[in-house]
């Protein structure tokens, strides 16, 4: 199934949706088609363009106090697949809360980082500090590029001009 990226008036990455959604914001004016695919849409008697990249034509506000529930999945990307204490890709990853939950430490995106099993089980239920273990980095919530590219994880060559700009997380983690 093709995706298609939707922007916001501004430019701003928004969402990953299918060409179908896609459509039906360009046909009833609520987006406009900015980039497309070589092959269109086609009904009995009409050809329309098949969305590759839309722009919606009013201004969407995104909270930025909304912030995105914790998975699995997000977490270990936005840690670059490595233990955020000694490094490593290899082996099994776990989560690990920076504070433990017994100590009072949330399950928010600042206190949860991914490790590595030997790591997570030398650590326990203490701080990084009584045990002489430094993070690799502070963490801090995800941008939303980071979910576009878990909704896609091959990036199209038409996204990569909306998507440049923006940091990835990833890229961030193993710096």
């Amino acid at each position: 199934m093709q995706q298609v990226l939707v922007l916001n008036a501004s430019y701003e990455p928004l969402n990953v949706t299918t060409v179908r959604r896609a459509h039906v914001l360009v046909f009833k004016g609520k987006a406009e088609v900015i980039e497309e695919f070589d092959q269109p849409l086609r009904s009995a008697t009409v050809a329309f363009p098949r969305p590759n990249v839309i722009r919606l034509v009013q201004y969407v506000r995104v909270p930025r106090t909304l912030q995105r529930k914790i998975s699995r999945r997000a977490l270990f990307a936005r840690d670059g697949w490595r233990c955020m204490y000694c490094g490593t890709n290899g082996g099994k990853l776990t989560l690990d809360h920076v504070v433990p939950r017994s100590r009072g430490g949330e399950s928010v995106w600042e206190n949860v980082v991914t490790s590595c099993a030997p790591c997570n089980m030398r650590k326990g239920n203490r701080l990084p500090e009584e045990v002489s273990m430094a993070l690799g980095y502070t963490p801090r919530p995800p941008t939303p590029v980071l979910f576009i590219r878990l909704a896609a994880p091959k990036i199209p060559e038409g996204w990569q001009p909306y998507l440049a700009g923006l940091s990835d997380e990833a890229a961030t983690a193993t710096a």
